[in-house]
């Protein structure tokens, strides 16, 4: 499986989660825009990207630091820090 493909996957497997935790209607993870501006846009809160955090953090087992927070403003933004992370334990 190639790196673009493994992150898109893993964009689909976020969204999912965001979906689920973050109680989102109207949207799926095939329709979730990966550039939409999660605060701007979406309207999540810091507690709200906590709570996703944790989440990601169990079922990735990586840590998201909270200084990264602000950071990650998109789906495309977590999922890429997310990959970074997978890859570099990997390596």
């Amino acid at each position: 499986m190639t790196v673009a493909l493994e992150l898109d996957q893993m964009i689909l497997d976020i969204a999912a989660i965001m979906i689920e935790e973050l109680k989102l209607e109207d949207v799926t993870p095939e329709t979730f825009d990966p550039e939409i501006d999660l605060v701007d846009e979406v309207g999540i809160d810091s507690m709200d990207l906590a709570t996703v955090a944790l989440v990601l953090r169990d079922k990735y087992a990586v840590r998201i630091d909270e200084d990264d927070y602000p950071k990650l403003t998109t789906l495309r933004l977590i999922s890429e820090y997310i990959h970074r992370k997978l890859v570099a334990r990997a390596a």
